[in-house]
């Protein structure tokens, strides 16, 4: 499956941004997804996690209460709302598609599929 993330870009300090991921060439349906992101000089970080009917979804701490994960499965394309950003939360913002199922949801060596990410830049 092909997976193309947009949305991103440069906003203010407690501004807003809504990530989008559009999945090509496989069963959208079928694949429970993964938002992750790598600040410079930084790890790739897990962010959040979507199953594959959005009954389940999950957070870091770091964006818990301030990112929304959705997804619209007949669109094939998952989502990412941001709200009150952080100049912290600047980073490349990556999508991806459950493939493993040997470790845990965060754990992004359990997800096969990548997209090609998109810049958020939070200015204070």
């Amino acid at each position: 499956v092909q997976l193309q993330a947009s949305g991103g870009g440069w906003v203010q300090a407690g501004g807003s941004l809504r990530l989008s991921c559009a999945a090509s060439g496989g069963t959208f349906g079928n694949y429970a997804m993964g938002w992750f992101r790598q600040a410079p000089g930084k790890e790739r970080e897990f962010v959040g996690y979507i199953n594959w009917n959005g009954s389940k979804v999950s957070y870091a701490d770091s964006v818990k209460g301030r990112f929304t994960i959705s997804r619209d499965n007949p669109k094939n394309t998952v989502y990412l709302q941001m709200n009150s950003l952080k100049p912290e939360d600047t980073a490349v913002y990556y999508c991806a598609a459950r493939t493993g199922w040997t470790g845990t949801y965060y754990d992004l060596t359990n997800f096969g599929f990548w997209g090609q990410g998109t810049l958020v830049t939070v200015s204070s």
